[in-house]
């Protein structure tokens, strides 16, 4: 199903597409911030679900919805609006909405009030192959896997006035969907107003505020599709979760070692990953909508995509050029490149595989010079194992 979101306030829209996408696998987005784009997109095609705000920059999104019901009278229509008077309300009820939501909303109830909507008319049945829904993919929003739950984000809300956005960012700097849909939402709206972009989780939170970013948070939380319907995927996802989460553990501690600030390597490292869960997450979606996969598939799909929706993901998150090219090493560095931060990160990724003793680690570490450093906490290590045995 296409939906369409007719708002002009970047960070509205942003919450409203993450919304908007976690009802349904199938579902893909589109959005416009004003009338004139949005009788453009309608001329091209009818959505499934129309979300529109009241007042845009070119004129009223009653317009869109006069021109949506001139052709269509059971598209779902939801009204989003500043205006909470009976009057509006009862306006907007003339020109045939199915629902009309207040701002500022409650981000649970908006979906469940989506959902009840439009969730008879979501298909049940598999829409393509595999192939063909992963370069779909490719082209539509992607939003990784969730490990946060909505209890805990509902949890954080209820005491936001204390949470500032260094404590957020550190309640969930393990989470890479959070991590990506905050850095992806701040850069938005970053490039937009300043052309700069936004390195790091804490920078996007402050950016967007915490009230923001909690609501991002929920809608994540909300998505039908996080949890994966397969203990194969599901099983799949934790080792490149760990991978991921290992990976930005060591990098952040050779950074330190070097006396870097290491929060941009930490979450390149977190971010490492996201190509490979990103592939999971339309693996699932082909299997909720009754498709079939054998572990000889989901390795061999991910050994096809997984780069290039990573690739695909750096772009659509608008990511800085270094902090790409810091994920980008944690997989490959040729011996001619002697950046520092690229050789910290591929030196931290082969700590946290089974690589650490390799011939390629161990001449990145001398360039680095912490060949030293690495020999005592290896004996470190070693006396800690031994302590235990003991």
């Amino acid at each position: 199903m296409d939906a369409l979101i007719v708002e002009d306030d970047d960070l509205m829209a942003d919450l409203l597409e993450t919304v908007v996408a976690g009802l349904h696998p199938a579902m893909t987005v589109r959005k416009v911030p004003d009338v004139r784009q949005a009788m453009e997109s309608l001329r091209w095609k009818n959505p499934g679900l129309l979300v529109v705000d009241w007042n845009l920059p070119d004129g009223s999104g009653l317009e869109v919805i006069r021109e949506v019901r001139a052709n269509d009278k059971d598209i779902p229509v939801v009204m989003i609006s500043g205006r909470a008077d009976r009057e509006s309300i009862l306006k907007a009820a003339h020109y045939g909405i199915n629902g009309y939501i207040s701002k500022p909303f409650k981000v649970e109830m908006l979906h469940e009030r989506l959902i009840e909507m439009i969730g008879k008319a979501l298909p049940e049945g598999p829409v393509c192959s595999l192939s063909e829904m992963l370069s779909g993919g490719l082209e539509t929003v992607i939003q990784l896997p969730a490990k946060t739950d909505a209890a805990s984000v509902l949890a954080l809300m209820a005491r936001s006035d204390e949470l500032s956005a260094a404590h957020l960012a550190e309640r969930w700097q393990t989470d890479a969907s959070v991590c990506a849909r905050l850095l992806d939402v701040a850069n938005r709206s970053s490039f937009r107003r300043t052309g700069e972009p936004v390195a790091n989780v804490r920078d996007a939170i402050s950016s967007m505020g915490v009230p923001m970013a909690l609501n991002q948070g929920l809608a994540l939380s909300l998505d039908v599709g996080a949890a994966f319907s397969s203990s194969l995927l599901s099983e799949c996802a934790a080792v490149y979760q760990k991978q991921a989460e290992c990976a930005a553990a060591e990098v952040h501690r050779v950074a330190l070692a070097l006396g870097k600030r290491a929060t941009p390597f930490f979450t390149a490292g977190l971010l490492s990953r996201m190509g490979e869960l990103a592939v999971l997450k339309v693996m699932d979606q082909y299997l909720r909508q009754g498709g079939e996969l054998t572990q000889n598939e989901v390795d061999q799909g991910i050994r096809d995509w997984a780069q290039p929706y990573g690739n695909r993901l750096k772009v659509q998150w608008r990511l800085p050029l270094e902090l790409r090219q810091l994920i980008g090493a944690v997989h490959y560095l040729s011996r001619e490149n002697v950046t520092q931060d690229r050789l910290i990160m591929r030196a931290g990724a082969l700590l946290a595989s089974t690589e650490g003793q390799s011939p390629e680690c161990g001449r990145l570490l001398r360039q680095l010079g912490l060949e030293e450093w690495s020999s005592s906490m290896n004996q470190q290590g070693s006396q800690d194992d031994g302590g235990t045995d003991g």
